[in-house]
């Protein structure tokens, strides 16, 4: 028997409630949602501090898209006061740990995490080191002098991630991983 490794993936948050029947709305933080929140997913729960949620897993019983917002219904929230209570969990997916977005240009925050970080020219710049999500999402590269740069995750500034062959390609400029010449001069001491 071979036993797959997985790894816990956060696919979303839980809004406010959506009627009086327990529906909430739903803060997707998965690009594949149709697959993560298929009807009948068990996903785990993780309430915010203070909160006095006390279910570990949710199950999905039904979605529905309104106005480009996800609604959820989940089999353990039966009303609009224990849709209120589930303000703010956290949802997480277990996916196997070699499992990849259907989209090629799409990747999980743990495929990317330790990849080498080279310039178009094919020099060493740093790894990454993680990723931060917002309205836009961020490469944070650590570089070969220990700062940590933040670069914008869009093809125009990353134009090649190679995970197969452990590798990311960052068009970089002074300012972005690079220090600007007179901060590269600061940081070597070179003021009097």
């Amino acid at each position: 028997m071979v036993l797959v490794e997985s790894i816990e993936v956060v696919v979303g948050r839980i809004g406010k409630p959506h009627g009086i029947r327990g529906e909430v709305t739903v803060d997707v933080r998965s690009d594949e949602p149709e697959r993560r929140y298929a009807d009948g997913a068990v996903l785990q729960a993780e309430a915010p501090r203070g909160s006095a949620f006390a279910a570990r897993t949710l199950t999905v019983s039904r979605t529905r898209w309104h106005q480009g917002v996800l609604l959820a219904t989940f089999a353990e929230l039966g009303d609009r006061n224990a849709a209120e209570a589930a303000r703010g969990v956290v949802l997480r997916a277990a996916v196997p740990a070699d499992e990849t977005p259907e989209d090629p240009d799409e990747f999980y925050d743990h495929q990317l995490i330790g990849l080498a970080v080279y310039d178009v020219e094919g020099t060493h710049l740093g790894e990454v080191a993680g990723l931060t999500h917002g309205a836009q999402d961020l490469l944070r590269v650590k570089t070969l002098d220990r700062r940590e740069a933040l670069v914008p995750f869009v093809s125009a500034l990353v134009p090649e991630v190679d995970v197969a062959g452990g590798r990311v390609v960052v068009a970089d400029r002074p300012g972005l991983v690079t220090p600007f010449p007179d901060e590269a001069d600061d940081a070597d001491g070179a003021e009097a």
